[in-house]
């Protein structure tokens, strides 16, 4: 992935952890390569395309899109 913001999570108000996107990071799975736990849990592809962020159902991790991201392809 390329110029992601890693937004870390809180443990005393346990929100999730929150990633931002970009169209270069699509097909997106989690864990992501450049996750320090990239082998914490099976991979699981996630779909943005239709609301714009997609939250893991292993880990609880948030992906978003940045603001103004075009996918191309996608409708």
């Amino acid at each position: 992935m390329t110029n992601t913001k890693l937004i870390p999570r809180n443990t005393m108000t346990q929100t999730a952890t929150i990633i931002e996107i970009g169209a270069e990071d699509i097909p997106l799975h989690c864990p992501t390569a450049n996750t320090p736990a990239w082998n914490y849990h099976p991979r699981v592809f996630l779909d943005v395309a239709d609301t714009g962020e997609a939250k893991c159902p292993y880990c609880g991790t948030v992906y978003k899109l940045k603001p103004g991201t075009v996918l191309k392809g996608h409708h």
